[in-house]
């Protein structure tokens, strides 16, 4: 299991992924990420895309923080059932008079990342995670952060999530990394439209 580190749900347990195909991110490497977003002033009322979602532990956490609203996407099925199941524990934890607000702020999706970002229609994108398989492809990477390029908002920002000894990925022209970290066995860039 793992834990909300911070704000309005801090201390809730959401379920983990059965299995070995996907890797939660470490409650060290969030609590630094996050403190980091907050930093930045990224959360606070942001609309969020959680892509290759897992659990929903990013996405969630930037909700238990102040975002406004959460897209969770994973196409394995076993990641969907898990990330519907947490999202569904944060809806129903709202106060009853903001219960309808809360369900709507959630969003969860069976999608492959690529093909949802095609056929996405909202609101721009201020934050938006990314935390691949690390056997997804260089090149797949790279297609993944070409189509989310123009839904970014102009104030965007964009968390990669890799293994320490992945390349950087393929920016687009219109994005640049401004930070980098490795922490152990995982490495963080985070970019932003220029």
């Amino acid at each position: 299991m793992a834990r909300i580190i911070a704000g309005t749900h801090k201390g809730r347990r959401i379920s983990a992924v059965p299995g070995t195909g996907t890797r939660p991110t470490s409650d060290r490497v969030k609590e630094s990420l996050f403190s980091r977003l907050e930093g930045y002033d990224a959360l606070e009322d942001a609309v969020v895309v959680d892509l290759y979602a897992g659990s929903g532990a990013l996405g969630l956490e930037a909700i238990s923080r102040g975002a406004r609203s959460l897209e969770a996407v994973d196409v394995a099925e076993s990641a969907y059932r898990t990330l519907s199941k947490n999202a569904g524990l944060f809806a129903r934890e709202g106060k009853p008079d903001d219960a309808e607000g809360a369900q709507s702020a959630l969003h969860v999706h069976k999608a492959q990342a690529l093909r949802y970002l095609r056929s996405r229609r909202g609101e721009p994108i201020e934050l938006l995670f990314l935390d691949p398989p690390y056997t997804l492809g260089e090149a797949e990477l790279t297609r993944v952060l070409e189509a989310a390029s123009p839904q970014l908002h102009p104030a965007a920002t964009v968390v990669v999530e890799r293994d320490a000894r992945a390349p950087e990925p393929s920016w687009p022209p219109n994005l640049r990394r401004f930070h980098e970290k490795s922490y152990g066995s995982t490495r963080i860039w985070l970019a932003e439209p220029q």
